[in-house]
């Protein structure tokens, strides 16, 4: 085999640009990946508008995605969070420190398992997430300044149809 000839299982394992479509993050693109990738961009657009939202109010995405968690759930403890924060737990450990820093969440402890502890949402950690929900309207509203009439709520309505399926599949 000289250097120049690609390896033959290199050239076997590689699927025919023929019959494949390559994936792009480009408009209108029909590959399988594209949706996924529209989605990406979507959220990066969503979460750098929403970033700056938080930003007068000295908090990051990170920290108001577990407040959002606290305020629908209550006191919860930090496993919990991580999982439904997708964050892992050194991550969830450094959010709550900051959040506790703050003045915004604490940590209590759970009756019964002396191990364990419960974050909880202060009266100031209420107020910031109500300030955050003011200062964000008009942003958000500039997110969908493209969109018709009604499009919208059927733009929330299909994204929470495809993030929460009915029949429980991913």
């Amino acid at each position: 085999m000289t250097a120049d000839a690609p390896h033959p299982a290199t050239t076997a394992s590689r699927p025919s640009t023929t019959t494949a479509s390559r994936a792009t993050d480009r408009p209108g693109d029909t590959s399988p990946f594209a949706l996924g990738l529209l989605l990406r961009q979507a959220h990066w657009r969503a979460a750098a508008v929403m970033s700056e939202a938080l930003r007068p109010l000295g908090i990051e995405l990170r920290h108001f995605a577990v407040l959002i968690v606290l305020v629908d759930r209550g006191p919860t403890v930090q496993r919990d969070l991580a999982a439904a924060t997708g964050t892992d737990k050194a991550g969830i450990m450094r959010v709550v420190d900051d959040l506790e820093r703050k003045g915004l969440a604490v940590r209590k402890s759970v009756p019964g398992d002396r191990r364990v502890r419960a974050v909880e949402i202060t009266p100031q950690g209420i107020d910031l997430f109500d300030a955050a929900h003011a200062g964000a309207a008009p942003m958000a509203e500039g997110l969908v300044a493209d969109l018709a009439p009604g499009e919208p709520e059927q733009l929330t309505d299909l994204l929470t149809r495809f993030a929460y399926p009915t029949d429980g599949k991913a």
